[in-house]
């Protein structure tokens, strides 16, 4: 990086960007979160994505013109960061956008003197795309702003026309790129040359509507977005050689690389690589945890899992742990890095600074365990395949180690790659697809087909208006039935049915609260309504038409089960009773990780890097109960979001909030932001007892609770099962501890005495057994079934017949249950040493023949198998090998 005085910093970019827009007019919002409220994507993959509901039409903008600096997240390209000069997983788009106001000349104009005037990029380095068919945006350029035609490039639609899916609103593109070498001159310009061209600015503009058949017609409102990549521009303004060589990234680079006691300046390509990965990875990490994703196996938590996982490996590739030993922790180094440079725009990652290095550094303490095993698995496995002479690894293989080691696919897919091999990932896709058949029980899903049609009802309807804060029945009219995710004009008795009204007292779920249920009655109609889902602004009630039939149009009395509702209340409440007792009694740094308010019970994760103990379990039941007891009111508030924040209002991470929010306030208890619905009274609640409290991910643990009515009905089912123990056991509910206590002692002494049986008989078994040993050269054999021993008793017999046999090799099989296979190698100091048997090896190998594995001592060792059909095939293969070994 250049310390002349022309040097303009990355935050120096944004804020120019920012600020000249602002001066145009354009309100200047914050990033949204790196968590999406589109339900069709995990994170924020554009700067336009938290504006698709506007472009959509499914939601009007607060601003005319607004513009932003949003961090966004993509992973589809993960294999070329680091190799490429540009590519990453996190990165900073600027954007300016019109809803409505300005247009294609407008924005042209401005994206000129932008490039020109404000970050003084040379005229004669820039060239523009347009999309082929767009003969006005090629006018402009031409025309207005005086680009020479030979520089104006039409591309296009793959390249040049932006559009939402196959139908709705689309239109042109237009880009601007940088020349890094005019020297070239204006001839064959192809912009697929990443060597000379960099594409710095994407202008799109949203004037046409598609319909099914593909026709294009004007939109009445049309919409400017726009996208400049800001590690892009650092390069360009910065004059480095890559996007990662910016002041945006690079001291995340100099970290590692000091770390690692390297100079990358010096490195190889491919160590530069490594601290390249490591560079663009810790920034997004950084950002997903401190907008609240907690490293998981599914969904974004898998995302980030996965980026974490390769900085430690790449960590470990460039020597940081061979330097600086396995127990050194260098993920929270690197990451104080990212922080600092991101704090001033993005303060939530210093705020949530604890929690970002204390989840990196578990997870890195995990991972090198994972790592240590699963690379030494693959490096066999990858010895065997070239051995075999083949260049794929089998599905199989790359399946057990995900399943058995937690070694991910796409580790083993790289490191195969490094190798010159390939992993068949079609077969690693049936293990798994076996797996989920095997073990995967009963859920409930709710049907997605219903987004497509909700997008194209926007056209024609309102936002559902929600009066269930003060409302309970209400008259309402239905504006669209759906059946099976389609709409129909008219739901006939006995089909399954989603609901779209105009106004409706029905909560549908959000913020962890589960929809209300309750009913739509009308003359001779009764829809009985089990659940309510948001969708793009609309409450979509599904339910089932008991009797009669509903049409769109019809007016209807919408009813809330009551019974449910107060229920919900009392579990809601009590969950912002439940945060705030966490933070008082065991850390005030506690945030909540997810939640679930249900009828029956609620559920609270919460970022905890360890268990809660059983008296603090205590203290917060009492201090909720108390609270309980103490009547407080609750109050409830709109203001601004800024000015609840200052109240001291606690925001929950993956909840999207307007300029306005409602707050929750039990005075001198809780403040919460929260759209949820609540109890008037904490007294209302009646009762609060913890059910549960578990791990359920690392640094994540799960309170589970019940409130209210809930709370007799959880009692209840304890009762009942303490009269009966009582019963059963002729014992008063306070003696049936000792009771069972008592009983488990007798049954642990029988178990002595069952066990010393068992010895004994494997003893007579094993001697009966002498006289069928073979000789076999200087040693002799033995394998033999011995039905249904146990683990313990066959290796008792295997020893025993190792010893009295003397130089010998002794192989012994059991079924001691159904579907199960125990096995054990015996062998002989002679036998390891002159011969290198190693029973552990030997039986390991034996027992994959029954569908299983194992190990141990070179002298001692066991095996399970799952497949107990086979056991005589591997007792015979057993027997050849050993032969074939001791002769």
């Amino acid at each position: 990086m250049s310390d002349s005085p022309q040097f303009i910093s990355g935050s120096e970019i944004r804020q120019k960007f920012l600020d000249f827009f602002a001066q145009r007019e354009h309100k200047i919002l914050p990033s949204a979160s790196l968590v999406p409220e589109d339900p069709t994507v995990l994170l924020t993959i554009a700067g336009m994505l938290p504006f698709k509901p506007i472009f959509l039409g499914q939601r009007k903008s607060e601003y005319d013109r607004a513009t932003t600096s949003q961090k966004c997240i993509r992973t589809n390209d993960i294999e070329n960061v680091g190799r490429t000069a540009r590519h990453h997983t996190f990165f900073e788009m600027l954007g300016n956008f019109s809803f409505g106001d300005y247009f294609k000349e407008q924005a042209i104009k401005w994206a000129w003197e932008l490039s020109t005037e404000v970050f003084a990029l040379p005229p004669e380095r820039l060239v523009i795309s347009v999309f082929e068919e767009d003969d006005e945006a090629f006018a402009i350029w031409k025309d207005k702003i005086g680009i020479p035609a030979r520089r104006i490039q039409r591309m296009g639609e793959e390249d040049n026309f932006w559009k939402s899916g196959s139908t709705g609103p689309c239109g042109p593109c237009s880009e601007l790129y940088y020349d890094f070498h005019p020297e070239l001159g204006d001839d064959n310009i192809d912009l697929e040359d990443d060597s000379r061209f960099i594409e710095y600015y994407n202008l799109v503009f949203m004037q046409y509507n598609r319909d099914a058949e593909g026709n294009l017609t004007p939109l009445a409102s049309q919409n400017i977005d726009t996208g400049m990549g800001l590690e892009r521009m650092a390069q360009i303004l910065q004059k480095v050689p890559n996007n990662y060589e910016t002041d945006l990234i690079f001291p995340i680079i100099k970290k590692a690389a000091e770390i690692a006691e390297i100079d990358y300046h010096k490195a190889d390509e491919k160590t530069k690589i490594s601290l390249k990965v490591i560079g663009d990875h810790v920034r997004s990490v950084v950002h997903m945890i401190a907008d609240g994703i907690t490293a998981s196996n599914t969904d974004r938590g898998y995302v980030l899992r996965r980026l974490i996982r390769r900085v430690i490996r790449y960590g470990r590739l460039i020597g940081i742990y061979e330097k600086r030993g396995v127990s050194f922790n260098f993920t929270p180094e690197v990451a104080e890095v990212a922080i600092a440079l991101s704090e001033s725009v993005y303060p939530s990652v210093r705020e949530r600074e604890a929690v970002i290095k204390d989840q990196l550094k578990r997870e890195e303490n995990q991972f090198l365990k994972t790592l240590q095993r699963g690379e030494k698995l693959l490096s066999e496995v990858i010895e065997r395949v070239k051995k075999e002479q083949k260049t794929v690894i089998p599905g199989e293989d790359a399946f057990t180690l995900y399943d058995t080691y937690g070694f991910p696919l796409e580790l083993t897919q790289e490191i195969a790659a490094e190798q010159d091999l390939t992993v068949d990932v079609e077969g690693y896709n049936k293990a798994m697809q076996i797996q989920i058949d095997t073990s995967q029980g009963a859920h409930e899903t709710i049907d997605l087909t219903v987004q497509g049609s909700i997008d194209k009802l926007a056209e024609h309807i309102h936002p559902t208006e929600f009066l269930g804060y003060t409302e309970a029945q209400s008259t309402v009219k239905v504006e669209a039935v759906l059946v099976e995710g389609k709409t129909v004009e008219t739901g006939e008795a006995g089909t399954e049915i989603q609901v779209i009204l105009d106004r409706t007292p029905f909560y549908a779920e959000s913020g962890g609260q589960i929809g209300d249920r309750g009913y739509l009655t009308g003359d001779n109609l009764l829809v009985h309504i089990e659940d309510v889902q948001k969708e793009s602004g609309f409450f979509v009630h599904y339910g089932r038409i008991e009797r009669g039939s509903l049409t769109t149009g019809d007016s209807v009395n919408a009813t809330i089960d009551r019974g449910c509702r107060r229920r919900a209340q009392a579990h809601h409440t009590a969950t912002h009773l439940l945060q705030s007792a966490l933070k008082k009694i065991v850390d005030d740094s506690i945030s909540q990780a997810g939640s679930l308010v249900a009828f029956d019970r609620l559920r609270f994760d919460i970022n905890c890097p360890r268990p809660i103990t059983p008296e603090e379990l205590q203290q917060i039941e009492e201090q909720i109960n108390t609270w309980i007891a103490e009547a407080h009111d609750t109050q409830t508030s709109v203001l601004g979001l800024e000015e609840a924040k200052a109240k001291g209002a606690i925001a929950m991470f993956g909840e999207k909030y307007g300029a306005e929010v409602r707050v929750i306030d039990v005075p001198g208890v809780s403040l919460e932001l929260c759209g949820g619905t609540h109890v008037r009274n904490t007294a209302e609640i009646g009762l609060f007892k913890i059910v549960s409290e578990t791990g359920i991910s690392s640094g994540v643990r799960r309170i589970e609770a019940v409130a209210g009515p809930a709370v007799l009905e959880y009692l209840n089912v304890r009762d009942k099962v303490v009269r009966e123990l009582g019963d059963r056991f002729k014992a008063k509910p306070e003696e049936i501890l000792d009771r069972v206590g008592n009983l488990q002692s007798e049954l642990k002494t029988t178990q002595k005495e069952l066990d010393a049986v068992k010895q004994e008989l494997a003893v007579a078994k094993s001697d009966q057994l002498l006289n069928q040993a073979e000789a076999i050269g200087d040693f002799k054999i033995l394998v033999a079934e011995m039905g249904d021993l146990d683990p313990k008793a066959l290796q008792t017999a295997g020893e025993r017949l190792q010893q009295k046999l003397g130089e010998a090799a002794v192989v012994l099989g059991s079924i001691p249950a159904e579907g199960k296979v125990s096995l054990v190698a015996a062998f002989s100091h002679k036998v390891n040493k002159d011969k290198k048997l190693q029973a552990g090896k030997f039986i390991g190998k034996i027992a994959k023949i029954c569908g299983g594995g194992g190990g141990g001592r070179p002298n001692l060792a066991q095996a399970g198998g799952r497949d107990a059909s086979k056991l005589p095939e591997a007792l015979e293969a057993a027997k050849k090998q050993l032969i074939e070994a001791l002769q």
